[in-house]
């Protein structure tokens, strides 16, 4: 904020006056030439007229105390530990003449921009109210039945199951293909951990499958080299699963038609791509399976949760039964297969009802964040967008980068650790499976003599992107990459 100074000869009531009116809490009396020669608090004031003084004297009456100062420059997370240090909840910015530029203040400093915090409305409490009115708040329930109707209708799907999480999701798409040990599956490497891991929960062998440049996503080149090397093997994998990277389809046709050539079902973790659409059609409906994530970060959220979709009612009705912890229609408890707790409680499910209905705003709102950013920063070198195809509609769910630190000159885990310092939270492209030492030894395919992902992975950055941004979050982000690209 704008510093708030007077003069030594400032009467204490002129004083008080001023405190009063700008409620900032805090004044900093200066000399002639603007230097900062300490601050003043009404407390400060008040000690002085229990002192004795009147209303008339001059603030330079106040004992001599010289100023905890910052430079200009400083950062936030830098003048907070200014702050603690001291014990002050105000610190004044000095030049290097020591005048007064701008006054930070603890509660301006201390606001965090989050890389997806959640955005809610106001259906989800009347959703959730009801659900305690009517005491359905175990798992399963009336929010539970509209919410998978819900989805069913909006992305044009037959059927839905509500569960705990994307991962468990996942987890069942694996079971209902067949997945055991002994078998591979094929899975894009550019993905967060948990595509892979319910592999690895059945036994199975995870192959890795590179990106192409035209969407990030699973490259059709390589997952054919793949398929073919399989073959040869007589190994082909159990299933595939297709990522759809930060909002953005995959090219679905070209892999469904190598995966049907090769007679090896698609299972498409939509996770990041709730409201986006390939070619008109919603994303998460083009496998044998689709799953979502509601988690806390997603576009829209139940703050944990999941959903997995199919044109096939048998393998959802299946997917109820193994979620339900397979427990078999009798009257006591009587189990022949080992099942799981993964379905949604009814209170979740209402969230999710409410948020679904606002999944158009949220998508809108963060495309417009993207085009934001885009145009805010449009002169910057070395900075170049995650595509978009003409046949794509993304959600953009984060907002995807790479910078060239050759033509930046600046890379992108310097510019991340100078937001951080600015109490933003950006984060790198995620790191690829096949990277990670958990996979250590996983098969990899790439889309042509260099890696694709290996390279995104490089070069990558996701900048915050949650609907509930201000545009001043979005300047204060801008302005910190300007003064640091270039």
């Amino acid at each position: 904020m704008k510093p708030d100074c007077i003069a030594p000869d400032t009467t204490l009531r002129d004083a008080l006056a001023r405190l009063d009116a700008t409620g900032r809490g805090i004044l900093v009396i200066v000399s002639g030439a603007g230097a900062a020669l300490r601050t003043v608090t009404d407390g400060d004031l008040r000690r002085l007229i229990l002192k004795g003084s009147s209303l008339e004297d001059p603030v330079s009456l106040l004992p001599d105390r010289a100023p905890v100062t910052a430079p200009e420059g400083l950062s936030r997370v830098a003048a907070l530990g200014i702050m603690d240090e001291h014990h002050v909840d105000h610190l004044p910015v000095v030049d290097a003449g020591n005048r007064v530029i701008e006054i930070l203040d603890r509660k301006t400093l201390s606001k965090r921009i989050f890389l997806s915090s959640p955005h809610m409305g106001e259906l989800e409490r009347e959703y959730v109210d009801e659900a305690f009115r009517s005491n359905w708040i175990a798992p399963l329930g009336p929010n539970v039945d509209a919410f998978e109707r819900e989805m069913c209708e909006m992305i044009g799907i037959r059927a839905a199951a509500a569960l705990s999480s994307g991962s468990a999701a996942l987890h069942l798409s694996m079971r209902l293909l067949g997945v055991g040990a002994g078998d591979s599956v094929f899975c894009s490497s550019l993905t967060f951990v948990a595509s892979a891991a319910p592999i690895i929960y059945q036994g199975a062998e995870p192959v890795f499958i590179d990106s192409e440049p035209e969407t990030w996503n699973m490259s059709p080149i390589a997952l054919e080299r793949a398929l073919d090397a399989a073959r040869a093997e007589a190994r082909l994998p159990k299933a595939i699963i297709v990522v759809n990277l930060y909002g953005q389809s995959a090219d679905m046709d070209p892999i469904l038609q190598i995966a049907d050539h090769y007679g090896v079902p698609v299972v498409e973790d939509a996770a990041e791509s709730l409201g986006a659409l390939y070619k008109g059609r919603p994303s998460g409906t083009f496998g044998r399976l689709g799953v979502f994530s509601f988690n806390g970060n997603k576009i829209i959220t139940t703050s944990g949760g999941g959903m997995l979709v199919s044109d096939d009612p048998d393998l959802i009705d299946r997917a109820y039964f193994l979620s339900t912890q397979a427990r078999e229609p009798a009257v006591h408890y009587e189990h022949k297969e080992i099942g799981y707790n993964y379905r949604m409680s009814n209170i979740l499910a209402g969230v999710g009802r409410g948020q679904l209905s606002l999944l158009k705003d949220r998508v809108a709102a963060r495309r417009a964040i993207f085009e934001t950013y885009r145009s805010a920063l449009a002169e910057l070198p070395g900075i170049s967008w995650m595509p978009e195809p003409e046949w794509s509609f993304s959600n953009r769910w984060l907002t995807a980068c790479t910078i060239d630190p050759d033509v930046a000159g600046i890379d992108n885990r310097s510019i991340l650790k100078r937001l951080a310092d600015e109490m933003i939270e950006a984060r790198p492209i995620w790191k690829p499976l096949h990277l990670q030492p958990v996979f250590e030894g996983c098969r990899y395919y790439r889309h042509g003599n260099e890696s694709v992902a290996d390279r995104l992975y490089e070069f990558g950055l996701c900048l915050p992107s949650g609907s509930n941004m201000s545009p001043a979050d979005i300047a204060r982000i801008t302005d910190k990459i300007c003064s640091c690209v270039g």
